[in-house]
């Protein structure tokens, strides 16, 4: 796909081993030269317990900016293997994952949503989309 510019946005581990192979996909999928790489340790889990609500917040402001700013057309909700902030299994990732989205879908932005799997070759795999 041709790049044309513009803004996609991550909602993604710190970890760094995904961050390349996320922004690659992100590239590839959206067209865009520029993904805004939202980041904390285990967000699916932060963002479907919704208990650290100072951490929700921060990552609802930064979405706000990537999105309202930088005209963000897309967001991607990464889970991913071996994942030292959520050391859970796949499958106890993909629902937590599934209620991320929801919970990011519920903040009104009107932009796709995907759902994101990394896995233990760090390879990209679509597992959702709003």
């Amino acid at each position: 796909m041709q790049h044309s510019g513009g803004f996609a946005t991550t909602i993604n581990c710190m970890d760094g081993r995904v961050q390349l192979p996320i922004i690659e996909w992100m590239q590839q999928e959206y067209g865009v030269d520029y993904v805004d790489a939202l980041t904390e340790p285990g967000p699916i889990k932060i963002l479907s317990e919704n208990e650290d609500a100072a951490t929700v917040a921060s990552i609802k402001r930064r979405l706000d900016i990537s999105a309202r700013l930088h005209g963000s057309c897309a967001i991607s909700v990464v889970a991913h293997y071996d994942c030292g902030g959520n050391p859970v299994d796949k499958d106890t990732q993909m629902v937590q994952l599934a209620s991320a989205i929801e919970r990011v879908k519920d903040w009104g932005y009107g932009l796709p949503i995907v759902g994101l799997w990394v896995d233990e070759r760090w390879a990209v795999h679509p597992v959702q989309r709003d």
